[in-house]
């Protein structure tokens, strides 16, 4: 697979990671612990060298597993992880005071049997504490050779420009695909101007742009989408235009739906990196087949314009999620 450099921060990775939270947390009851190794360890033997992981997921399980998974070829991978939720929980509400994310760390680097985290994010945004001493706190850690580069994920223009001017941001990690493209308005500018990568999450849209999901669709009741206004059925029926769409283009290409929303994303900028996630590796296989497909700009273009007439309906969050994005 081909390589691609997040910024300007010198970090090369696979043009496409594997997002693997859902290995743990969030999609249902957690994969068995053998077969979420076999699917990370699949994905490096097909050129993935970027893992993404974080203690919220679980907590705690995600990274142990990733850091078994990835021990025998460490030097060969970057793995990010994150910080920012007290106890790594989401539903308690955020912490990332400096103290925290040093403990966090630690505990990371033993997780993750390592002795250097690659990428390490500031999960959301703290409104209680003030991003330049985020920023000072990753800092400090580089300077002890702890981590070797600092992100965001979820975070607001403002944020990105101060956590910058303390501590070069070297990634934002957001949710962008063809159905949610807001970060086109302010934040992808802002990333190109101050030379920072990109690394959408989500960026199959949680799974309804592979075509997989419909109005049918019954979800683990522990499935955070259940949570999610725009996995309602109405809306998840509204929405089905956008897949049906995706379905078209791709039978035109000789692709899935996947493939061309993810090949689409990495025809946008040459230091977008996404991060697909799956439990299946079958699927694992459809999605990296997505970064040998090369639109042209005639491509983008027509498919722009296609999805300029599709109003996608519903939002991405829940109420009490969506205060803790674009801060």
């Amino acid at each position: 697979m081909q390589k691609r450099e997040l910024g300007n921060s010198g970090l090369e990775v696979s043009a496409l990671g594997l997002g693997c939270m859902g290995l743990s947390y969030g999609y249902g009851p957690a994969t068995e612990k053998q077969a979420g190794i076999k699917l990370i360890q699949t994905a490096f033997g097909h050129g993935v060298t970027f893992f993404d992981t974080a203690e919220a997921y679980g907590p705690y399980t995600n990274e142990e597993l990733l850091g078994e998974a990835l021990e025998p070829f460490r030097n060969e991978v970057i793995i990010a992880t994150k910080f920012g939720f007290k106890d790594g929980k989401p539903a308690s509400g955020l912490d990332s005071r400096p103290e925290t994310i040093r403990v966090v760390t630690e505990a990371a680097l033993r997780r993750l049997r390592t002795d250097v985290i690659d990428l390490l994010y500031q999960h959301r945004v703290d409104p209680n504490v003030p991003i330049e001493d985020v920023a000072g706190t990753v800092k400090e850690l580089i300077k002890e050779g702890k981590v070797k580069h600092f992100g965001l994920s979820e975070a607001g223009v403002e944020s990105i420009r101060k956590a910058h001017s303390v501590q070069p941001v070297a990634a934002l990690q957001s949710e962008y695909s063809l159905w949610w493209r807001e970060p086109e308005k302010d934040v992808i500018p802002t990333l190109e101007e101050l030379g920072i990568g990109f690394v959408p999450f989500s960026p199959l849209g949680k799974g309804f742009l592979t075509g997989a999901i419909n109005e049918n669709t019954a979800f683990d009741k522990t499935d955070f989408r259940n949570t999610v206004p725009r996995f309602s059925e109405d809306n998840r029926k509204a929405n089905q235009t956008l897949v049906n769409l995706l379905g078209t283009i791709a039978g035109e290409k000789n692709a899935t739906p996947a493939q061309i929303a993810l090949a689409w994303l990495l025809a946008q900028k040459p230091w977008i990196v996404p991060i697909p996630g799956t439990t299946k590796l079958h699927r694992l296989e459809e999605n990296l087949g997505g970064a040998a497909i090369q639109l042209s700009g005639n491509d983008i273009i027509e498919i722009t314009a296609a999805l300029s007439q599709i109003e996608v309906q519903g939002n991405r969050y829940a109420e009490q999620m969506q205060k803790m994005v674009n801060r």
